[in-house]
């Protein structure tokens, strides 16, 4: 979330977008606390003990007002729900840290790591109803071949990660 908001505010993603909140399902989310320092509106509404539909419901009423374009998911850990998909079909955007086709939900570093593959794929993909089945909009290879700790292959992974998630960004606003 901050390499986007950094993009949008002084990089490759200032003539082609605006970030104009980031939302929070947890209180004291960092990236909450990232984004007033660097001067955008922030809210946080609780998912905790909240149906998942009740919760989406609650995230579109409040997105209602803004007429945003895009949904750009960076942090947010929920998987959505279909009455957010058919308001914002094919513009709603997530990135993951494994080739979608072949690794999809939380763990795709340690999977990497675990199956000492010698290189990962960064997928940026449009959201849809199942867990990172959305379509392909990129991938990106990062290459793992001397990586022996998990701490290196995830810091490959992000260091990809922040740079190509605008690039993809910027290709689809554009």
């Amino acid at each position: 979330m901050e390499a986007i908001v950094k993009q949008a505010q002084t990089g490759i993603l200032k003539e082609c977008c605006e970030v104009v909140l980031v939302l929070a399902n947890k209180k004291g989310a960092k990236g909450l606390e990232t984004a007033n320092r660097m001067n955008i509106a922030t809210v946080c509404i609780e998912s905790k003990g909240k149906k998942r539909q009740e919760f989406d419901q609650e995230v579109l009423d409040f997105l209602r007002p803004y007429h945003i374009d895009y949904i750009v998911l960076a942090g947010f850990m929920r998987i959505i729900s279909p009455i957010v998909i058919s308001e914002y079909p094919n513009r709603i955007i997530n990135i993951h840290p494994a080739d979608t086709n072949e690794f999809k939900g939380l763990g795709a570093y340690e999977w990497a790591f675990e199956n000492q593959l010698p290189s990962t794929k960064i997928t940026v993909h449009y959201v849809d109803s199942g867990v990172d089945t959305g379509n392909i909009i990129e991938q990106q290879t990062v290459d793992l071949q001397g990586a022996v700790t998990l701490e290196e292959i995830e810091a490959r992974g992000l260091q990809v990660e922040h740079r190509f998630y605008s690039e993809v960004l910027k290709n689809v606003f554009s």
